[in-house]
């Protein structure tokens, strides 16, 4: 692509040259700049003009500014990875990473290691955006996770040697200690919401330890009375807007389940209400195949089961935990059975069994004192 500058009624226009299936093409923008006076200015202008459009179309220089560049790579991106992915990428950036690098406005080519961990420090002491302080150790690896797959590619593209980002340290990840509620707690949880639709969504978190997003994924073809069987196939996740997914979250989150005869009856009452909501509302009810849902037929967003969850235990006076929890009291109360890690493992779909042993194995008191009975029995018979 090629431009130039041409004056029009006393005023500069930028005029765009570039060939597009073997035909020419030229495009004409006013700067909206007048002749006198500001030449230098409407250069810059059509300097950037140019620049924007051999980004979009994938034409990258030496000195392309890196905030651009992360532009391009977001734009590439969104062709290889999916919606609620991209949907996380694009809110950091536009958030944080790309506000930051426009206002420094360095070259790629400029981009150091230092510049690098001057951002992330920055981040970590003032980057909360309502201003109360800094990012968690877990929110800068999320920034960390994009840049270094942006400048990845610029080391692909040959536009860079190495990965700057490589050698950026950040603070030590939080272990943050996850909070349970026992079999008696549970109890009184469900006495508490008694009456409440929010009820039957807590039962059966609590009965397969889902995540919000199974649980609000769960379709009816999710379930076979024939079979007795819950499958965990579908899920419904929002990072800026709803996406629903015929997917899990990992191969090992995809299981199946007996289904319990307190799930049949949740299952069941769910079905006849369906139906009667179905004859209430007549033409305003909304088809969709999900199991949990509004009366009218639309779908729960996953936030507000989690605010609602959380209002609900104050309004009840319960010890305050997030709506996850339940789903870590779930394995909390299999271990505490007595149940081996491994089952543990494959019954909340963890991908690795050192994430269950991470998350819950302080807990597996029993087995700990299995061992500690064996080695006493045998010291004792040594001595």
């Amino acid at each position: 692509m090629t431009g130039s500058l041409q004056v029009k009624n006393d005023k500069f226009y930028m005029v765009l040259n570039s060939t597009e299936n073997g035909k020419r093409k030229q495009k004409w923008i006013s700067t909206g700049l007048p002749v006198k006076g500001n030449k230098r200015k409407a250069e810059q202008m059509l300097r950037e003009t140019l620049r924007k459009y051999e980004t979009q179309a994938g034409i990258i220089h030496d000195d392309v500014r890196f905030s651009d560049y992360i532009r391009l790579w977001l734009e590439q991106t969104k062709k290889r990875v999916d919606e609620v992915t991209y949907q996380g990428y694009d809110t950091l950036a536009q958030t944080h990473i790309l506000p930051y690098f426009d206002a420094l406005g360095i070259r790629l080519q400029e981009v150091t290691t230092k510049v690098l961990q001057v951002y992330f420090d920055e981040k970590r002491v003032n980057g909360r955006l309502d201003g109360k302080g800094g990012l968690s150790p877990k929110s800068l690896r999320l920034h960390k996770n994009i840049l270094f797959q942006v400048l990845t590619e610029a080391v692909r593209n040959q536009l860079l040697s190495a990965n700057p980002c490589q050698f950026v340290q950040l603070p030590q990840k939080e272990r943050k200690e996850a909070h349970f509620y026992s079999a008696a707690q549970m109890q009184t949880l469900f006495s508490a919401l008694q009456n409440d639709p929010l009820l039957p969504i807590v039962k059966i978190t609590a009965i397969y330890g889902l995540r919000r997003s199974e649980l609000l994924g769960l379709q009816w073809d999710s379930i076979d009375e024939e079979r007795g069987t819950l499958s965990i196939c579908h899920t419904v996740v929002k990072v800026t807007s709803v996406v629903e997914k015929d997917k899990t979250k990992n191969r090992t989150s995809r299981r199946t389940f007996p289904l319990t005869p307190e799930a049949r009856v949740i299952f069941a009452e769910a079905k006849c209400a369906e139906a009667e909501n179905r004859r209430l509302f007549g033409a305003d009810y909304t088809e969709n195949p999900y199991v949990f849902k509004w009366d009218d037929g639309h779908s729960y967003s996953p936030d507000y089961i989690s605010h609602r969850f959380n209002d609900l235990l104050k309004k009840h006076g319960l010890p305050l935990i997030r709506f996850h929890e339940i789903r870590h009291s779930c394995a909390s109360l299999l271990i505490n059975a007595g149940t081996p890690l491994k089952d543990v493992q494959d019954w909340m779909g963890h991908a690795d069994i050192r994430m269950t042993a991470d998350l819950y194995g302080h807990l597996d008191v029993s087995r700990k004192q299995q061992l500690a009975q064996t080695i006493s029995g045998t010291l004792s018979g040594a001595c």
